[in-house]
């Protein structure tokens, strides 16, 4: 599978207010230069997984690593459902927000960020506030403001859930390319099987529990597509919960 960005062994995470752990054991290990999804249902345990690997919170039991004998999660660039756009600042400035911050200021390059918004379709707006943008733009230009500070990881939480069908269609094929082009390696947490296999180079399915239920390969025909969906659509009837 080439080199390792992230290895996770017998992960486990538990809540107070959670009679079981959120987490139980998770065996997981994400490729440099993939783009993984992980699939599962309302409450178990993806979102949470997801904040693991962005250093976000840590473990009650089992580990954490990162490639290339890393000590710490590397440079991470994170979306979550909602933009969370500042809105006090033009989308350009929204943009180069992560240059604000000691991790990236040594290094982030203001011009380098300008030009991913002309690259990705989103030069037009880099003088609007959030509030003139619509929420398929102001989704873009979350994912742009942490694509800027040039991660190895980036992680998005559910990002186009809260978007029409069409919209989120037309985002998820914006990602696929940008993805692609910038060679990041990526994980996205969706509960949405079409969104999933339309992004991720593998699917792995979380179920409730906080476990890792199955591993899917990118299919690579049609048939493979619409078998693979049947597949997963049925496991997610075998654990009791509607897609």
């Amino acid at each position: 599978m080439g080199t390792v960005a992230v290895r996770l062994a017998g992960a486990r995470k538990s809540y107070a207010h959670h009679s079981a752990p959120v987490l139980d054991g998770v065996d997981l290990e994400i490729a440099t230069g993939e783009s993984l999804v992980i699939l599962g249902p309302s409450g178990s345990g993806k979102s949470t997984l997801l904040r693991i690997i962005a250093g976000l919170d840590r473990l009650d039991g089992g580990s954490i690593g990162w490639g290339e004998g890393r000590q710490a999660n590397p440079a991470t660039g994170m979306v979550f459902q909602q933009p969370l756009l500042m809105p006090w600042l033009t989308v350009r400035d929204n943009v180069r927000f992560g240059g604000r911050f000691d991790r990236h200021r040594g290094d982030f390059d203001p011009a380098a960020a300008d030009a991913l918004l002309e690259r990705f379709g989103l030069a037009g707006l880099a003088d609007r506030m959030p509030d003139q943008l619509s929420g398929g733009q102001a989704q873009r230009v979350a994912v742009m403001r942490a694509v800027a500070v040039r991660p190895r990881l980036l992680l998005l939480d559910e990002p186009f859930s809260a978007l029409d069908p069409a919209v989120r269609a037309d985002l998820q094929d914006w990602l696929a390319t940008l993805v692609a082009d910038l060679g990041c390696t990526t994980v996205l947490v969706t509960h949405d099987v079409d969104e999933a296999l339309r992004l991720g180079d593998r699917i792995v399915l979380i179920g409730h529990g906080g476990t890792v239920r199955a591993q899917f390969p990118r299919p690579t025909s049609d048939d493979e597509r619409n078998t693979l969906r049947h597949s997963i659509i049925d496991r997610y009837r075998d654990m009791s919960v509607a897609v």
